[in-house]
């Protein structure tokens, strides 16, 4: 057994692991700064400049956008992690390391068609909280769209409207390539195939 190997594939799955936990609570974190900027927005446009609420729909947006990047990461994060401890349960001759194996089936599955993390035919709580917060983002943003077409001015509703679709449709057709169409985990398989190739 290669002790040098060994060492730094452990302290790779260190730090993936770290990275799984910090954007586990990035996503919670950012999720949070969303719903108080978007509640503060309400606020301000019912006490301050109806005009305010405008604001609402890209913040939901942009949250949607943020939330999505944190669990690529989450997933990226993953993908090593498995590979780094299938690696060192090979060299170990035995199966210790099981965490892989665990949130492949507690949380959302790697390598599987999925809505970021929302897998087909395979819900979870994780699945389930990701579609809650996903739906109430939805709502936030057709809210905000509708009560800034009741309030914006003419001259302005076109740019607000066309903007705001062009950035949607961006984010969801990229999100949609990404997650959906499964890029982005093929180019991590692509990367690590050869550390599996290696251990076999």
């Amino acid at each position: 057994m290669d002790d040098l190997a060994v060492r730094l594939a452990h302290a790779q799955l260190k730090r993936m692991r770290g990275m799984v936990g910090y954007y586990h609570r990035r996503f919670f974190a950012d999720t949070r700064f969303v719903l108080l900027v978007g509640l503060a927005l309400v606020v301000a446009a019912a006490a301050v400049d109806e005009r305010l609420i405008a604001l609402v729909a890209p913040v939901a947006l942009l949250g949607a956008a943020q939330t999505a990047f944190d669990a690529s990461y989450l997933t990226f994060a993953r993908q090593y992690a498995r590979t780094l401890e299938d690696w060192l349960n090979g060299q170990a001759g035995v199966e210790v390391l099981v965490a892989a194996r665990m949130e492949d089936t507690y949380l959302y599955p790697l390598d599987r068609r999925k809505v970021v993390t929302i897998p087909a035919g395979a819900p979870t709580w994780f699945s389930l909280m990701t579609a809650l917060y996903t739906v109430l983002g939805i709502a936030a943003f057709a809210g905000g769209v509708v009560a800034s077409i009741a309030v914006l001015d003419e001259a302005w509703l076109p740019w607000y409207l066309g903007v705001l679709g062009l950035l949607t449709l961006a984010v969801l057709g990229v999100g949609l390539w990404w997650f959906v169409g499964g890029v982005g985990e093929r180019r991590l398989a692509e990367v690590l195939a050869d550390v599996g190739s290696r251990r076999e």
